[in-house]
């Protein structure tokens, strides 16, 4: 596999955890974007979208992965919300393998709820939020070049899954 692999998917679904489990597996470097643009920012993803709003940090996000994607080949997990932009999708499906991790609703919200650093569930109404934006992403999501279901369970199940899964990618 002489492509970078990325991991996208709705917050909550494993990105960060399982994608450094397979870069070990592989033998290869992990970045996690949202660490990137945090960074070169040098502000939090939650200062970013109270300062400068989701527009500017989507601007941000976009030229992040766009410099991460030159990179010799990694394991690469994005924001839940990069797959979502077109020219980001594209840049993805030109220079990497992208793996949706799917998770099911009641698995993504018992997750997210481990941490409060997601500013877009800063809400009184964070499960209907979450519930609307797995409906309003899954289409988007599913255009991935693969799909691996994210369950709960050991981690190394997820990993072995995607490697699996992997093994049968061809590019277009």
């Amino acid at each position: 596999m002489s492509r970078t692999i990325a991991l996208v998917g709705l917050m909550g679904a494993g990105k960060s955890t399982v994608g450094r489990r397979l870069a070990e597996k592989l033998g290869r470097n992990f970045y996690d974007s949202d660490t990137e643009i945090e960074k070169a920012a040098g502000l939090s993803i939650s200062d970013i979208f109270a300062m400068h709003g989701e527009e500017d940090f989507r601007r941000g996000e976009h030229q992040v992965l766009k410099r991460l994607l030159t990179l010799p080949p990694h394991v690469l997990a994005t924001g839940g919300g990069a797959y979502l932009n077109d020219e980001t999708r594209a840049l993805m499906r030109e220079n990497a393998v992208t793996v949706w991790l799917n998770a099911d609703l009641e698995t993504l919200w018992r997750r997210v709820q481990k941490r409060d650093t997601r500013p877009l569930l800063k809400r009184p109404d964070a499960k209907a939020v979450l519930t609307n934006l797995l409906a309003e992403r899954e289409p988007i999501y599913s255009q991935a070049d693969l799909v691996v279901r994210s369950k709960d369970g050991p981690h190394t199940n997820t990993v072995n899954a995607i490697y699996k899964a992997l093994q049968t990618w061809k590019p277009d």
